[in-house]
Protein backbone atom coordinates (compact mmCIF):
# COMPACT_ATOMS: atom_id res chain seq x y z
CA UNK A 1 0.00 0.00 0.00
CA UNK A 2 1.48 4.03 -1.10
CA UNK A 3 2.11 6.11 1.71
CA UNK A 4 0.20 9.18 1.37
CA UNK A 5 2.30 12.36 2.66
CA UNK A 6 1.53 15.10 3.89
CA UNK A 7 4.06 17.29 2.25
CA UNK A 8 4.20 20.35 -0.18
CA UNK A 9 4.15 20.48 -3.65
CA UNK A 10 5.68 22.79 -6.13
CA UNK A 11 3.82 23.54 -8.53
CA UNK A 12 0.52 21.96 -7.06
CA UNK A 13 -0.91 19.08 -9.13
CA UNK A 14 -3.92 21.71 -10.12
CA UNK A 15 -1.00 24.51 -11.44
CA UNK A 16 0.39 21.71 -13.94
CA UNK A 17 -3.13 20.50 -15.07
CA UNK A 18 -3.93 24.46 -15.66
CA UNK A 19 -0.92 24.50 -17.97
CA UNK A 20 -1.80 21.17 -19.87
CA UNK A 21 -5.32 21.00 -19.57
CA UNK A 22 -6.22 23.32 -22.42
CA UNK A 23 -3.91 21.61 -24.94
CA UNK A 24 -5.81 18.46 -24.64
CA UNK A 25 -8.55 18.12 -27.26
CA UNK A 26 -11.37 16.98 -25.18
CA UNK A 27 -10.93 19.97 -23.06
CA UNK A 28 -14.34 22.17 -23.20
CA UNK A 29 -12.99 25.10 -21.16
CA UNK A 30 -13.13 28.78 -22.44
CA UNK A 31 -9.46 30.60 -21.95
CA UNK A 32 -7.51 29.44 -18.65
CA UNK A 33 -8.94 26.76 -16.58
CA UNK A 34 -10.51 27.67 -13.73
CA UNK A 35 -9.90 24.05 -11.23
CA UNK A 36 -10.52 22.77 -7.97
CA UNK A 37 -10.10 19.35 -6.83
CA UNK A 38 -13.28 17.44 -6.98
CA UNK A 39 -12.69 13.75 -6.13
CA UNK A 40 -11.22 10.95 -7.69
CA UNK A 41 -9.06 7.57 -6.17
CA UNK A 42 -5.74 6.26 -6.04
CA UNK A 43 -4.58 2.58 -7.39
CA UNK A 44 -1.64 1.07 -5.45
CA UNK A 45 1.84 0.04 -7.93
CA UNK A 46 2.53 -3.38 -6.99
CA UNK A 47 6.51 -2.65 -6.71
CA UNK A 48 5.66 0.42 -4.96
CA UNK A 49 7.56 3.04 -7.30
CA UNK A 50 4.98 4.72 -9.60
CA UNK A 51 2.38 7.00 -7.54
CA UNK A 52 -1.82 6.32 -9.44
CA UNK A 53 -3.96 8.97 -8.97
CA UNK A 54 -7.28 9.09 -10.53
CA UNK A 55 -8.08 12.90 -10.13
CA UNK A 56 -11.59 14.58 -10.92
CA UNK A 57 -11.40 18.17 -11.41
CA UNK A 58 -13.92 20.78 -11.74
CA UNK A 59 -13.92 23.31 -14.02
CA UNK A 60 -15.43 26.54 -13.49
CA UNK A 61 -13.93 28.54 -16.62
CA UNK A 62 -16.74 27.69 -19.03
CA UNK A 63 -20.68 28.82 -19.03
CA UNK A 64 -21.47 25.70 -16.46
CA UNK A 65 -18.55 24.08 -14.32
CA UNK A 66 -17.42 20.64 -16.26
CA UNK A 67 -15.75 17.61 -14.41
CA UNK A 68 -12.31 16.03 -15.77
CA UNK A 69 -10.95 12.70 -15.13
CA UNK A 70 -6.96 13.39 -15.06
CA UNK A 71 -5.55 10.49 -14.76
CA UNK A 72 -1.53 10.61 -13.59
CA UNK A 73 1.56 8.99 -12.09
CA UNK A 74 4.05 10.22 -10.43
CA UNK A 75 7.71 8.91 -10.71
CA UNK A 76 10.61 9.61 -9.08
CA UNK A 77 13.06 8.94 -12.46
CA UNK A 78 11.78 10.06 -16.44
CA UNK A 79 9.64 6.96 -18.01
CA UNK A 80 11.88 6.23 -21.20
CA UNK A 81 9.44 6.80 -24.26
CA UNK A 82 6.79 8.82 -22.87
CA UNK A 83 8.03 12.09 -23.37
CA UNK A 84 4.90 12.82 -25.22
CA UNK A 85 2.79 12.60 -21.80
CA UNK A 86 5.00 14.30 -19.69
CA UNK A 87 2.46 17.01 -17.89
CA UNK A 88 5.84 18.11 -15.96
CA UNK A 89 7.81 17.93 -12.72
CA UNK A 90 6.66 18.61 -9.69
CA UNK A 91 9.20 19.41 -6.29
CA UNK A 92 8.08 16.73 -3.32
CA UNK A 93 8.24 17.87 0.41
CA UNK A 94 9.69 14.06 0.95
CA UNK A 95 10.24 12.44 -2.44
CA UNK A 96 12.03 14.84 -4.15
CA UNK A 97 11.22 16.22 -8.03
CA UNK A 98 8.85 13.80 -9.24
CA UNK A 99 7.30 13.26 -12.83
CA UNK A 100 4.51 13.50 -13.92
CA UNK A 101 2.82 11.84 -16.85
CA UNK A 102 -0.48 10.98 -18.26
CA UNK A 103 -1.52 7.70 -16.53
CA UNK A 104 -2.89 6.45 -19.66
CA UNK A 105 0.51 6.31 -21.29
CA UNK A 106 1.91 4.78 -17.98
CA UNK A 107 2.03 1.08 -18.38
CA UNK A 108 2.24 0.52 -14.76
CA UNK A 109 -1.38 2.28 -14.01
CA UNK A 110 -2.63 0.91 -17.59
CA UNK A 111 -1.99 -2.97 -15.98
CA UNK A 112 -3.35 -1.54 -12.58
CA UNK A 113 -6.70 -0.29 -13.95
CA UNK A 114 -7.14 -3.47 -15.40
CA UNK A 115 -6.99 -5.22 -12.61
CA UNK A 116 -8.98 -3.15 -10.73
CA UNK A 117 -11.84 -3.54 -13.83
CA UNK A 118 -10.68 -7.15 -13.10
CA UNK A 119 -11.69 -7.35 -9.65
CA UNK A 120 -8.09 -8.11 -8.42
CA UNK A 121 -6.97 -4.74 -7.02
CA UNK A 122 -9.11 -2.27 -4.97
CA UNK A 123 -9.46 2.25 -5.45
CA UNK A 124 -7.64 3.18 -2.22
CA UNK A 125 -8.95 6.86 -1.14
CA UNK A 126 -7.18 9.71 -2.44
CA UNK A 127 -5.84 11.34 0.45
CA UNK A 128 -5.70 8.45 3.15
CA UNK A 129 -3.15 5.81 3.41
CA UNK A 130 -4.39 2.02 3.52
CA UNK A 131 -7.92 2.76 2.97
CA UNK A 132 -10.36 1.56 0.25
CA UNK A 133 -12.36 4.25 -2.03
CA UNK A 134 -15.90 4.42 -0.42
CA UNK A 135 -17.53 6.45 -3.20
CA UNK A 136 -15.96 4.08 -6.04
CA UNK A 137 -17.89 1.38 -7.75
CA UNK A 138 -16.69 -0.89 -9.77
CA UNK A 139 -18.64 -3.43 -11.85
CA UNK A 140 -16.01 -6.53 -12.64
CA UNK A 141 -15.55 -7.96 -15.66
CA UNK A 142 -13.39 -10.41 -17.16
CA UNK A 143 -10.44 -10.73 -19.50
CA UNK A 144 -10.38 -6.85 -19.51
CA UNK A 145 -8.27 -5.90 -22.34
CA UNK A 146 -7.66 -2.12 -23.30
CA UNK A 147 -9.62 -0.07 -20.74
CA UNK A 148 -11.32 3.19 -21.55
CA UNK A 149 -11.12 6.15 -19.43
CA UNK A 150 -13.32 8.38 -19.84
CA UNK A 151 -12.25 12.08 -19.53
CA UNK A 152 -15.06 13.71 -19.29
CA UNK A 153 -17.51 11.28 -16.89
CA UNK A 154 -20.29 9.21 -18.69
CA UNK A 155 -23.88 8.89 -17.31
CA UNK A 156 -23.82 5.17 -18.13
CA UNK A 157 -20.85 2.67 -19.58
CA UNK A 158 -20.24 2.49 -23.52
CA UNK A 159 -22.82 -0.65 -24.62
CA UNK A 160 -20.95 -3.69 -24.58
CA UNK A 161 -18.67 -2.71 -21.91
CA UNK A 162 -16.48 -5.15 -20.15
CA UNK A 163 -17.32 -3.80 -16.07
CA UNK A 164 -16.91 -0.08 -15.50
CA UNK A 165 -15.76 2.08 -12.73
CA UNK A 166 -18.11 5.00 -11.20
CA UNK A 167 -17.00 7.35 -8.69
CA UNK A 168 -18.09 10.39 -7.04
CA UNK A 169 -17.54 13.99 -6.54
CA UNK A 170 -18.28 17.32 -5.70
CA UNK A 171 -18.80 20.56 -7.83
CA UNK A 172 -18.15 24.08 -7.09
CA UNK A 173 -21.39 25.04 -4.88
CA UNK A 174 -21.54 21.86 -3.65
CA UNK A 175 -23.48 19.60 -6.07
CA UNK A 176 -22.57 16.34 -6.09
CA UNK A 177 -21.48 14.45 -9.34
CA UNK A 178 -21.49 10.87 -9.98
CA UNK A 179 -20.78 9.19 -13.10
CA UNK A 180 -18.97 5.94 -15.12
CA UNK A 181 -15.02 7.08 -14.65
CA UNK A 182 -13.79 4.33 -16.81
CA UNK A 183 -14.70 1.14 -18.49
CA UNK A 184 -13.33 -1.99 -20.54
Amino acid sequence: MAEIHRTSLHPTKLELLTGWLPSRPWYRGQGAPELSKAGGFRLDDPEGEVGIEFMVVADASGPAPTAYLVPLTYRGAPLDGAQNALLGTMEHGVLGTRWVYDALRDPVAVAQLTALLEGRVQAQEQSVSDTVARDVEVRVGTAVSGPRVHRIPADAPPEGANGHVTGVWTMPGGARGRGVLASG
